[in-house]
């Protein structure tokens, strides 16, 4: 079963119940049946966005530990592509972590992806094919 990607915006909004997005984002993930596959740039960012949140920080790191998110991206194995793809997204401009799950996307075969990060309408993996936004953005 091809996982799901995870992005730091769902997280954040999962995680932070004052967060306008956090009911989609709550329903997003119950009803995904698939594993969710993250990297840790993205982890690095909700922990840094949610530093006042300290349970959730706890949340995140338990969710990894479990194995309920995974995390199978090695960034040593896909720095080149990665700066890559930085360099052809810099107008949007695309972050560490945004890279990081476009070449997870290019390397576990899989376009579908949870964010509310509307650069996703626009990335492209495996240079053309469009992402899978699985929770639609107004």
């Amino acid at each position: 079963m091809q996982p799901v990607l995870l992005d730091t915006s769902v997280i954040v909004a999962w995680l932070n119940r004052r967060d306008q997005y956090h009911e989609r984002c709550v329903a997003a993930l119950a009803g995904t049946r698939q594993p969710f596959a993250t990297c840790e740039a993205v982890i690095t960012e909700c922990c840094h966005l949610m530093h006042s949140i300290p349970a959730a920080i706890d949340k995140v790191l338990e969710n990894l530990a479990d194995g309920t998110f995974q995390a199978p991206f090695r960034l040593t194995e896909c720095a080149i592509a990665v700066q890559e793809l930085m360099r052809k997204y810099r107008d949007l401009p695309a972050s560490f972590a945004d890279a990081c799950l476009i070449a997870m996307a290019d390397q576990l075969n899989t376009g579908n992806i949870l964010t509310l990060d509307r650069h996703f309408r626009h990335y492209r993996w495996r240079r053309n094919r469009k992402f899978n936004l699985l929770i639609p953005l107004d």
